[in-house]
């Protein structure tokens, strides 16, 4: 979301003297993407960023592949994911290709021993059940049901959880994950068109500065191999930043879904994208408006793309028999569409109260031996009338 923001005290020139009371310089990085050509923040940190003392043994947290190339409607129970006691190890791969990973998680905690780097993807991570507050080394940010929290790569993280009780779905994205290139300007702005605008962006706040030397532990995660760095200084450190590139959250309550005479298309409800997928936020809103429309979703062959969409709340018109945390998975190059009785049902209803997220990646993706676990059986069989 490239947007200037600041935390923080700064010099008045980037690479700059910048000292400390004592005289001794603070320690500037350039935090950015896509080497020197994408997006970028500079932080000021007390110490180097750079101070390894120990480096541990790495550990293969690749997700293992079940079903290479798949052509048939499937379905998964996402709430049948066991809670886990820590976040690392609650986190499930379910869905794979070379542009992203798709998972859930079911964290209780997230363990005071260490923080988190994924240096492969940005994460976004939405909220299905849970609050609490995202620390990072560019501030934090408070986070409750409905929220999509999008993390740059390289951010090193920590969650603090409320409660037990969370549940998390996590896209892992090998691009920047961005808003809708159709919805902004040349200068960047969201247009006026756009379903939600700048003022429904949370940035990072309350900076943390912790001057601090010890033995803090970092996992990194690259190429699906989860690395423990033990630093000198305390990853907080920061006294102050500025740029276009950290973390921050939008709720999906603050999408404004866009509505027509007769149904409209998937592409009115997307909320990001990335390279070769989009995701779209389904929510509540009034049905089409034409005497005789038809609310349901007519049936189509999405022939250049999977289909994963993901059921938050509600009742959602087009399926039968779908509960929260439920995912279905309609493969690229056949056609699929409503649920027996569902067109005939939503004729002459005025409004739907759905709640979900959708995911559409434009290559397929392979199926991991974690979501075979959960998978509801014989779901492509679910259109034949009895």
């Amino acid at each position: 979301m490239p947007r200037y923001h600041t935390l923080g005290k700064i010099p008045h020139k980037r690479h700059t003297t910048f000292k400390k009371e004592d005289g001794t310089l603070y320690q500037e990085e350039l935090f950015g993407t896509a080497g020197f050509a994408g997006m970028s923040s500079l932080l000021y940190h007390i110490y180097p960023p750079t101070c390894v003392k120990e480096f541990g043994e790495p550990v293969n947290v690749r997700p293992k592949v079940i079903v290479e190339d798949n052509m048939k409607a499937l379905s998964f129970q996402g709430f049948n994911i066991k809670a886990e006691a820590d976040y690392i190890k609650s986190r499930k791969t379910l869905f794979v290709n070379n542009d992203m990973h798709i998972g859930l998680a079911a964290p209780q905690a997230f363990s005071k021993d260490y923080f988190f780097k994924n240096a492969d993807a940005d994460e976004m991570i939405f909220i299905h059940k849970g609050s609490g507050k995202l620390r990072t080394n560019y501030g934090s940010l408070d986070f409750k049901y409905g929220d999509y929290l999008i993390v740059p790569r390289g951010t090193i993280y920590h969650i603090d959880f409320d409660t037990e009780d969370n549940r998390l779905l996590i896209v892992e994205s090998f691009s920047p994950i961005l808003t809708p290139k159709n919805y902004r300007n040349h200068f960047g702005q969201l247009l006026e068109h756009s379903p939600f605008c700048e003022r429904d962006f949370r940035l990072p706040k309350d900076l943390e500065t912790h001057d601090k030397k010890g033995e803090f532990k970092i996992y990194i995660k690259k190429k699906g191999i989860l690395y423990s760095y033990i630093y000198e200084n305390h990853p907080f450190d920061v006294v102050g930043w500025d740029g276009f590139n950290y973390p921050y959250a939008i709720s999906i309550f603050d999408f404004e879904p866009l509505t027509g005479r007769i149904h409209m298309p998937p592409p009115i409800h997307q909320q990001f994208e990335g390279n070769n997928f989009v995701i779209c936020s389904f929510v509540p809103r009034l049905y089409d408006y034409h005497p005789e429309a038809i609310p349901a979703p007519y049936h189509h062959s999405n022939v250049d793309a999977d289909e994963l969409l993901y059921y938050v709340d509600g009742d959602f018109m087009s399926r039968n028999n779908i509960e929260k945390g439920q995912i279905t998975l309609h493969p690229g190059g056949v056609p699929h569409g409503p649920h027996p009785g569902a067109i005939e049902r939503s004729v002459g209803q005025k409004e739907t109260k759905e709640l979900a997220v959708m995911i559409d990646p434009f290559n397929p993706v392979s199926i991991t031996e974690e979501a075979i676990k959960i998978e509801v059986n014989e779901y492509y069989k679910s259109w034949i009338t009895k």
